[in-house]
C-alpha cells in the first residue's frame, strides 16, 4: 500500500497508466515481504488492495475528506476529525464499517452506487474482528510516477473525487447533484448535465475549467476556498485542451448539435474569455458587445467543434 507524504501531494492526481504500473510493483512488495495466506481469510494485503480500487482517490492527501486517509495501515488506524474509523476487534463499532454498510450517511464509496459488495464487506469485517492486524506486512515508500507527458481522464478523476462528486454524484449532500451534472465517471462528465461543460479541444468552451479555474461564477468547488491547486487547474485544462482522452488514449468525439452557454467577460469581437465563436445571420444579437463588457453568448457546437452563435447579449 502507497503512502502518500504532504510534500508528495503534489502529484496526487496523476493516478494514470504509468501509476498503475508503479502499483504492480508496490503490488510485488507487498507479496515478497509476507508469505501466502489463504485469499478468502481477512489479511491487510487484501484489504488494502480493495482500499486502493474503490477509496484512495478520495481518501489522500492533503485534501483527503475530514483528513482521513486510506493510503497505509497507520493511516487507515489513525482515523479521521472526528476519531478512530477502524477499531481494532469492534466491527459494529468501527465507523468505517457503517459506512460502506449504509447504516451512517453518506454511503461510502461517495461515488456509488455500485457500492461494495456483500463479498467486499465481509472481508473489511473479517479484518477488523481480527483485529485489524498488519499481518507482518510493510507499506512500502512511493516512487513518484515518471511524467510522460499523457494526459487520460484517469489522471483528472482523482480531483473530480476528491473535491467535486460531494456534490455532483447520485449520492451527494444534496437532494440531486446541482443542474443534473454528474461528475462521477468519464461518461459521466462528457455527458454533462442541464448543459455541456466539457468541449473536447477547447477548454475556454468548457465549463468545468470556467467553474474550477474562476473565470466563470460561482466559482468551484463550492465549498471553496481553497479552490483547486493551479497545478490541478492546469491538468483539467490540459486534459480538455488534449481532446477529453480517455484512459486508451482515445480522445472524445465532438459533441456536436449540444449547446453551451458562456457568462464571462468579452475579449475580442467575437470572443467571450478566450473562447471564440462564429455570428451568422440567424444569431439573435440582443446588445451591441465591446471589448471589456460582461456579457452572455449561447451556442451551439458543429461539426467541427467551433461554437456557432445562438444568441448574444449584454449581462
Amino acid at each position: 500500500m502507497v503512502i502518500l507524504r504532504t510534500d508528495w501531494s503534489g502529484h496526487l492526481p496523476r493516478f494514470s497508466r504509468r501509476t498503475r504500473r508503479v502499483a504492480t510493483i508496490f503490488t510485488a512488495l507487498i507479496a515478497l515481504s509476507v508469505p501466502p495466506v489463504d485469499a478468502a481469510e481477512p489479511h491487510w494485503p487484501a484489504v488494502a488492495s480493495l482500499l486502493r480500487d474503490r477509496c484512495v482517490s478520495c481518501h489522500a492527501g492533503v485534501f483527503a475528506p475530514m483528513a482521513l486517509s486510506l493510503v497505509s495501515h497507520g493511516e487507515l488506524l489513525a482515523g479521521s476529525y472526528n476519531g478512530a474509523v477502524v477499531v481494532p476487534g469492534d466491527v459494529p463499532g468501527s465507523p468505517l464499517v457503517r459506512r460502506i454498510r449504509g447504516e451512517a450517511l453518506p454511503r461510502m464509496p461517495l461515488d456509488g452506487p455500485p457500492f461494495l459488495s456483500a463479498d467486499e464487506i465481509a472481508l473489511i469485517e473479517g479484518w477488523i474482528a481480527a483485529g485489524a492486524p498488519l499481518d507482518g506486512t510493510v507499506d512500502p515508500v512511493p516512487v513518484a510516477p515518471e511524467d510522460d507527458g499523457v494526459v487520460t481522464f484517469a489522471d483528472v478523476e482523482p480531483i473530480l473525487k476528491q473535491r467535486c462528486i460531494v456534490c455532483h454524484s447520485d449520492n451527494s449532500r444534496m437532494a440531486a447533484p446541482p443542474e443534473g451534472l454528474r461528475l462521477t465517471d468519464l461518461a459521466a462528465v462528457l455527458s454533462g448535465g442541464e448543459r455541456l461543460v466539457v468541449v473536447p479541444g477547447n477548454p475556454e468552451a468548457s465549463e468545468l475549467y470556467r467553474r474550477v479555474a474562476g473565470i466563470a461564477q460561482p466559482r468551484m468547488p463550492f465549498d471553496g476556498p481553497p479552490w483547486l491547486p493551479d497545478d490541478q487547474i492546469a491538468l483539467i485544462r490540459q486534459w480538455i485542451a488534449e481532446g477529453a482522452v480517455d484512459d486508451a488514449g482515445n480522445a472524445a468525439p465532438v459533441p456536436a448539435g449540444r449547446e453551451v452557454r458562456l457568462r464571462g467577460r468579452v475579449s475580442g469581437a467575437t470572443e467571450i474569455d478566450g473562447a471564440g465563436f462564429v455570428v451568422t445571420e440567424q444569431t439573435r444579437v440582443e446588445d451591441r458587445l465591446s471589448v471589456g463588457m460582461e456579457a452572455e453568448v449561447r451556442a451551439t457546437i458543429a461539426a467541427d467543434g467551433s461554437l456557432i452563435a445562438t444568441r448574444l447579449r449584454a449581462r
